[in-house]
């Protein structure tokens, strides 16, 4: 049997990895060598593990988690499948927030910081009709899209008049785990199935208008909290998004959102 295996290092020049790596993966439980010399602790390989070897090194060349991939090699193949998909959206959305970013630093680099104009402004009460979900801040796109998804179609079968824009309701702190709302203006409709209400009371805000992608709005939060903090006032919730010329009306560089900070005197 001796002669059948290979020595940890050739076993390593076989899978074009380190016997460092092998170790480690020894260590981590994903490849056991099927031999360990009792006197000697040298490690043997079977000709057969290469494939495992070398699957391994190619999902860490995609950065998956070693945890996860020995969960996908110890699965049936449609659980490995559904593991791997599940990879594979995390990837997703992390390029898509990497491609936020690279378009934030390019916006930066071109013209500097945005020159948001922020202005102090007394905000009307408004009765909302809103719906509401529980996300991560990386979620939050994919749920305000649901929230307007549930919304629109309960408006339809009330057939009661609502008054545009599209609100979004948040809180002052992205948290790990957050509830957000969207809402429409409206009259209280007794009795409307799938729809609650909330009322934003009026008072001083400061308001901006960001005009381009919802991936940049960190660039007018900025510019909102900044000029907020530097008048000595204390932002409070809901932090509030007027969605003036959204997705359906118009490309992501020609969006327009209105923010909204309701805020005190004094700092806290």
């Amino acid at each position: 049997m001796h002669d059948e295996l290979l020595t940890i290092g050739r076993f390593a020049r076989l899978c074009r990895l380190s016997v460092k790596q092998l170790r480690h993966y020894d260590e981590m439980g994903l490849l056991a060598p099927v031999r360990v010399d009792a006197g000697s602790g040298y490690r043997y390989y079977a000709p057969e593990q290469a494939r495992n070897a070398l699957t391994i090194a190619l999902l860490r060349e995609m950065d998956l988690p070693l945890a996860v991939i020995a969960q996908a090699l110890a699965a049936e193949p449609e659980r490995r499948a559904q593991i791997l998909r599940a990879e594979r959206d995390r990837l997703t959305e992390r390029i898509s927030r990497d491609q936020a970013r690279l378009e934030m630093l390019e916006r930066l680099a071109q013209s500097g910081l945005p020159g948001y104009e922020v202005k102090m402004s007394r905000e009307p009460e408004r009765r909302l009709a809103v719906v509401r979900a529980a996300c991560t801040p990386a979620e939050i796109g994919e749920k305000v899209e649901e929230c307007v998804g549930r919304l629109l179609p309960v408006l339809g079968r009330a057939r009661v008049v609502w008054e545009p824009p599209l609100w979004g309701l948040y809180p002052l702190d992205l948290e790990e785990r957050m509830e957000i709302a969207v809402g429409a203006q409206m009259p209280q409709v007794e009795g409307t199935p799938g729809l609650e209400f909330e009322v934003l009371p009026g008072g001083l805000v400061a308001e901006t208008v960001h005009i381009g992608s919802y991936a940049q709005l960190p660039l007018a939060y900025n510019a909102l909290f900044a000029a907020i903090h530097e008048r000595g006032l204390r932002p409070q919730v809901p932090v509030r998004e007027a969605y003036l010329v959204g997705p359906a009306e118009a490309p992501p560089e020609e969006l327009m959102t209105r923010l909204i900070i309701p805020v005190q005197e004094g700092m806290a």
